[in-house]
């Protein structure tokens, strides 16, 4: 009787078809992404419902559900500074069916103003930076009693007169104040911060005369300075805003200033890397059309942000430095 030997595999041969065996089962990286998303999308948006952050993030939201033919439901989870969205967007599978929008100060200016353990999130090490879909450059708004014409003339009273010129902000720590600081430290001059809850106040103040100026997102200022109740007197990009023809960059007097308010994508940390970047390529082609800039982004002086996820994060990492330095120079910190 002959016996037949089964035929040995070896130990190498049997680990590659485990491993195929594996990713035949689960799908492979490429899969994912082919396959994403596979049912309804959540973002989390860390504002109020009706701030521009949840205005642009609900037009990217639509351009996404049509694109992959899936329902994307935003939610609003404002409060605590960033971190009850951070939190509920931790909590849910890291999948990418989870995401979050924010303003980029969420991840360049939030954890320089806090003690690391004062926080319950890390920008940088729980998120993944997915993609940027807008950038609203500031204005310098002033009341125009005050007797300037230009951002020289307010540099020039503001030295004149130390401490005398008030800029409002939304409160410590907030972009207004950021780029207040930016412009004290960068002009070489003292002027005083005055604190309001939110932008709106403040530049009631100023539109009163209760305060001289504010840096702050010009579409809300747009009524007011068209009727003569408020002057803008430059744009805080590093180049003149086409929507704002005659008006000039700060930084052509004062070389270096830059501020805007910036929105983005972010996913939780552990999620998979071609589904961020599948996310990145959909978003990328609805900020880059014409038509959705002309509806959405052109009405607000809005300006799309283009480039992949690793463009992002190096762009979040270069703000964060710049703006980690203005803050310890000032020594804000809040509790």
């Amino acid at each position: 009787m002959k016996c037949i030997m089964p035929r040995m595999v070896s130990l190498p041969s049997r680990l590659f078809l485990l491993t195929s065996l594996l990713i035949g089962a689960l799908g492979g990286p490429a899969a994912l992404g082919q396959t994403y998303p596979d049912r309804t999308v959540t973002i989390v948006v860390a504002s109020a419902a009706g701030a521009l952050t949840d205005v642009l993030t609900r037009a990217v939201a639509q351009g996404l559900s049509d694109a992959w033919k899936q329902s994307v439901i935003v939610e609003n989870r404002g409060g605590a500074g960033y971190s009850i969205a951070a939190q509920s967007v931790m909590r849910a599978e890291h999948d990418g069916l989870t995401l979050l929008a924010a303003e980029t100060a969420f991840y360049s200016i939030q954890p320089h103003l806090y003690a690391a353990d004062k926080l319950t999130y890390s920008a940088e090490k729980d998120f993944v930076p997915v993609s940027g879909y807008g950038n609203i450059p500031m204005a310098l708004i002033v009341n125009p009693t005050l007797p300037v014409n230009s951002v020289g003339d307010l540099i020039a009273l503001a030295k004149a007169k130390p401490g005398s010129i008030t800029f409002g902000t939304a409160g410590v720590g907030t972009a207004l104040h950021v780029a207040a600081l930016e412009f004290d430290k960068l002009a070489g001059v003292k002027t005083t911060t005055v604190h309001y809850r939110g932008a709106a106040p403040a530049l009631t103040d100023v539109t009163a005369g209760h305060i001289n100026a504010v840096i702050m997102g010009p579409s809300v200022a747009l009524s007011s300075v068209r009727d003569g109740k408020l002057k803008m007197l430059a744009v805080g990009s590093a180049h003149g805003v086409p929507q704002f023809p005659g008006v000039p960059a700060i930084a052509e007097t004062v070389p270096g200033y830059e501020a805007g308010v910036s929105f983005g994508l972010f996913a939780a940390t552990g999620t998979p890397p071609d589904i961020v970047k599948k996310i990145n390529a959909d978003v990328q082609k609805i900020v880059g059309d014409p038509a959705f800039q002309k509806k959405y982004l052109d009405p607000l002086a809005v300006q799309p942000i283009s480039g992949s996820s690793d463009a992002f994060t190096d762009y979040l990492h270069k703000e964060s430095v710049r703006w980690g330095e203005v803050i310890r120079s000032a020594n804000v910190k809040l509790e």
